[in-house]
């Protein structure tokens, strides 16, 4: 109901904002309305040295230390970094124009149509972990700090399961695993919602915490900077943690007052503990790492820990196979249940996201945006902010609207400001510590059928604020 509200507000206001430009702004036209801006280029992939072909590794190690050399080509442009013999070698591409049409195109074809690819698989692979009873077993352990978080949801319910699978996803970076479980939770909770039509409790907790952005691996980020020739591409990671990590202790402890949570639970106390042992361990690690260490460390453990994910879960079914002839089925058949309920599921999400994102696109594109973040960077301004900081404020307004447009604006910040500047550090924690909202909230409440978000949306707009005055603090703190 309050996103209902609000999307039609960001729509009607924009649709009046090109009228009234239409004649009073002689530079004004409505096809940048329809059809978008101008391409931007970004990040694509990186890869490393030993990765590279042989005639292309012999040539660059003969190349002069700490040197960069350019390699253009029509059809893949891509630049070699060098630094003490160990090379980065990044690849550019474009970012798709944001337009009114060319987001209906884009929604489809780059977000929708890959996301069903990434549904119908780890829907797939969840339904195997299901029918194996590896699930009930996570969800077994986990209860006893679950059910102190989550009141509301019976002890050892199979949302369990999928909540943490999610978080953990989140947690390491993996964009692509983390949808599908946390959908995947939705929908479990959903089962067990009275009110099928208003977001329970504990949707919404789980919403707020994944919004919330905790992670661990900011591989995308690390790999922005490294194509802008940061001197230290990771030198943002830290505060990145600190920022993402205070805004999720504000989601819960915003949400758990609202809900009457006990904070004093012993299990929730070894919990959070836990979590924190885990991230400063981890980050003692990484700490001592060199720069081309930190970036290949980054990029691989996301991908190895998936990795095991799948290995896991198909040997363990295979191990336990016994219990998919109970169930009058095969591994294979029951993957493929799976995959297809994942294929029904992000059709069913295709409306709801194509509104929210035209809706965003027509807001930014008539300019409005721009006007609004003109005139809060002139009151912080006017209140003593530093400049460097005012001109990383775009990113942070965008950031819960588009995570593509908020990407464009720090590409542009370290273009223009220079990568190893305040303004492009900033930017870069704003862009990692926090969630595309109205995404989150449409993929994810839209997959259910939720019409009533109750205070999830404001709840995460507070956290997003939250974010945003952490990460000014930590980055002048640390640069």
């Amino acid at each position: 109901m309050v996103l209902s509200r609000f999307w039609l507000v960001i729509f009607i206001s924009s649709i009046l904002f090109i009228v009234v430009s239409l004649f009073t702004a002689n530079t004004y036209t409505i096809d940048s309305v329809l059809n978008g801006k101008k391409d931007d280029p970004v990040l694509v992939s990186e890869k490393y040295i030993e990765e590279l072909p042989a005639f292309l590794k012999d040539s660059i190690q003969k190349a002069p230390d700490q040197t960069m050399i350019v390699n253009r080509d029509t059809l893949n442009a891509d630049t070699t970094y060098v630094y003490k013999n160990k090379t980065v070698k990044i690849y550019s591409g474009l970012q798709k124009s944001d337009g009114l049409l060319p987001t209906c195109k884009s929604t489809l074809v780059d977000l929708i149509l890959p996301l069903i690819a990434y549904l119908a698989f780890f829907c797939g692979l969840m339904e195997l972990l299901i029918v194996s009873g590896a699930s009930g077993n996570l969800a077994k352990a986990l209860s006893p700090v679950f059910v102190k978080v989550f009141p509301s949801i019976p002890k050892n319910h199979p949302s369990i399961s999928y909540m943490t699978l999610n978080f953990a996803a989140n947690f390491l970076g993996l964009d692509s695993a983390a949808t599908p479980f946390g959908l995947k939770a939705m929908e479990s909770l959903q089962e067990i919602n009275p009110e099928k039509d208003k977001a329970s409790d504990a949707q919404i907790m789980f919403m707020c915490l994944h919004a919330s952005g905790l992670t661990l691996i900011a591989t995308s980020i690390i790999g922005y900077r490294a194509a802008a020739n940061a001197s230290n591409p990771a030198d943002v990671m830290l505060p990145c943690i600190i920022t993402s990590f205070i805004g999720t202790i504000a989601a819960f402890l915003i949400v758990g007052v609202k809900q009457k949570i006990n904070f004093k639970s012993a299990s929730l106390l070894i919990g959070l503990m836990g979590l924190i042992a885990a991230i400063v361990g981890l980050l003692m690690y990484v700490n001592h790492l060199d720069l081309i260490g930190k970036n290949y460390f980054t990029s691989n453990l996301s991908g190895l820990i998936l990795l095991a994910i799948i290995v896991f879960t198909l040997i363990f079914s295979f191990k336990h196979e016994k219990k998919f002839r109970e169930a009058d089925t095969t591994v294979f058949d029951t993957f493929v249940v799976g995959a297809n309920n994942g294929v029904k599921t992000g059709v069913t999400i295709f409306p709801y996201v194509l509104g929210m994102l035209v809706a965003i696109s027509l807001f930014r594109n008539s300019g409005l945006f721009e006007i609004i973040s003109d005139a809060i960077g002139f009151i912080f301004s006017n209140l003593g902010v530093s400049k460097e900081i005012t001109n990383a404020l775009p990113v942070a307004m965008l950031r819960p609207f588009s995570s593509a447009g908020s990407r464009g604006f720090l590409i542009d910040s370290m273009n223009t400001f220079g990568a190893d500047s305040l303004t492009a550090r900033l930017s870069s924690i704003f862009q990692c510590s926090a969630e595309s909202t109205f995404y989150v909230i449409a993929v994810y409440f839209g997959s259910v059928n939720i019409k009533n978000t109750r205070y999830a949306l404001g709840t995460m707009l507070l956290v997003d604020l939250i974010c945003v005055i952490t990460a000014i603090f930590v980055a002048t703190w640390f640069f």
